[in-house]
Formats: C-alpha cells, structure tokens, sequence
C-alpha cells in the first residue's frame, strides 16, 4: 500500500514539483468511496476498486481548480487543509459516514495471501504506469513545469493542464489505496484515513527516503519505512524493552534529516554515493 501512495506522491511532487501535504485526502475518499455504499446499500466495497480512484480524481480536479493558483509553501498548505477539512466534515456528517464510529465491514478472506497478491498487482501496476508517463511526451511537461514553470509557459505548455493531469493520476492512485485499505482492514474511521500524521507525512517519508523523482524510490522508502515500523513497533521483535515501540516517529525524523543533510536524492537517487562510500569503507578494511 506504501507502495502505491509513495508512487503516487512522487508523480505530482517528484517529477512534476508540486509538493503535497494533502494526500491522507484522496486515500480517506477512496477509502470512504468503498465503504459508503456498503455501508447504506450492502454494496460490495470491492466495487471500491474503481469507484475509490475514480472519487479521488474527482476530489483532485476541483481541489486543483483551488490549490494551483497558489505556488511554493501556498500550495502545500492548501493542500494540507483540504486533508484536515475533510477529515472534520466526514467526521460530523453522521448521516453519511456515521462519524466517528466508523464504518464496519467483514474481510472477504481469512488468508493475508490474497490481500498481499492483489496489492502487489496494484503496485506493480503504478509503477509501471509511471514509468510508461515519464518516457512519453507528457513525462517531459511534467519535468518542464517541475525545472521552470515560467519558461515552461514561455514555450507554450498549458501548465494548468498537466499539472492537473499529474493531480490526477496522482489522485487515482491514492484513491485506489485508500479503497484496498477499507476492503483489508475492513473497517474505516476519518481519524485514520484523513490523518495527517498517518497518512500523508508517511506518505511522503516513503518518497523522501526512497529518493524523490526516482521510479524505484517509493518501493525502496516503503519497504525501508515498513521495517523500522516493525522493527519498533514489536520492540526489536521481542527482543527489547517495551518503551521502544514508541520510538518509530523520532527515529523516522532523524533519518529524513540524514537523507536531507547527507543523501538528498534517497536512497536510490544516490546510490552510487552510497555504494562508493561503503566500497571504499570495505576496501580499506580489506587492506
């Protein structure tokens, strides 16, 4: 799932330059495009596969009406609010969503393995999407606004346009995660699929250690990302103190300080870097 957030992330931020804080919103509507009729109709949220990416492109073009006006630190506020508004909203309208009880929905399967299959299908399928995007034409005015937006224009590039499209197909595939998310946890609450903390700084932790702008670099940060949460979490698997496991958040803020100081292009984006340094390291010690 970190996967495809990740890559969705690094599409609007990493290649075309629009750093969002806002992507716990397109996951929470995906998430709730899944389990809204269910919840008032019995329909399967498995139909949220489709509906949860197709909600959160329409969340993506109205909000890129509002945030696209605004550039640099405007930007990401606004897109930083439009996470937390939703989250109050769905969180009020009863009606709806039923609040903050949540929406309950008993898993499909008992098995993890199935889960896992079609995850894995849906992350491959984003990066290879991706990686198709930025080969082709619309890749290279994606990485025109991301270098100069002015001269970008002065070329005659609809901005607007594609940063839109980016918005887009960045939001499908949150909105997709967010879907999976309600049909494997088989339950959603806006305090989770909304959360800022939860859901967007992680999001885009995956993409600044993994390495911003990079094909590979959400699939490296989430699987780096994953471990040291397991890693706390169970309290070095069983091994340490208890306290450990809240430990996760401040060593994840220490390590995206070392990326920015040391390795800002993450971890695939200088990899050479990193492996000219321990080869040498591993020479020396050799001799």
């Amino acid at each position: 799932m970190w996967v495809v957030l990740g890559n969705s992330w690094n599409l609007l931020a990493g290649y075309t330059g629009q750093v969002s804080f806002g992507h716990a919103a397109f996951f929470g509507i995906g998430a709730y495009a899944a389990a809204i009729p269910y919840h008032h109709f019995k329909i399967s949220p498995w139909w949220g596969l489709l509906t949860g990416g197709l909600a959160a492109v329409i969340l993506g073009y109205f909000l890129g009406k509002l945030v696209f006006r605004l550039r640099g630190p405007y930007f990401a506020l606004g897109t930083l609010a439009s996470g937390e508004i939703l989250r109050l909203l769905f969180g009020e309208e009863e009606w709806l969503t039923n609040g903050h009880n949540g929406i309950l929905y008993m898993t499909t399967f008992i098995s993890k393995i199935p889960y896992y299959y079609l995850i894995l299908f849906i992350a491959m399928g984003s990066l290879v999407a991706v990686k198709v995007i930025m080969k082709s034409k619309l890749g290279f005015y994606f990485l025109s606004i991301r270098e100069d937006q002015e001269a970008a224009e002065a070329l005659g590039i609809d901005t607007t346009k594609y940063k839109n499209i980016a918005l887009a197909i960045s939001s499908f595939f949150a909105g997709l995660a967010g879907a999976f998310y309600m049909i494997y946890m088989g339950f959603v609450d806006p305090e989770v699929v909304f959360a800022l903390h939860n859901i967007s700084i992680l999001t885009i932790l995956v993409g600044i250690i993994g390495g911003v702008g990079t094909i590979w670099g959400p699939a490296v940060g989430a699987l780096i990302m994953v471990f040291i949460q397991e890693l706390f979490r169970s309290s070095f698997f069983g091994v340490g103190p208890q306290w450990v496991s809240q430990l996760h958040s401040l060593v994840f803020g220490a390590l995206v300080v070392v990326m920015i100081l040391y390795l800002a292009g993450g971890v695939v984006g200088d990899w050479d870097i990193i492996r000219k340094k321990f080869g040498k390291k591993r020479v020396e010690g050799q001799g």
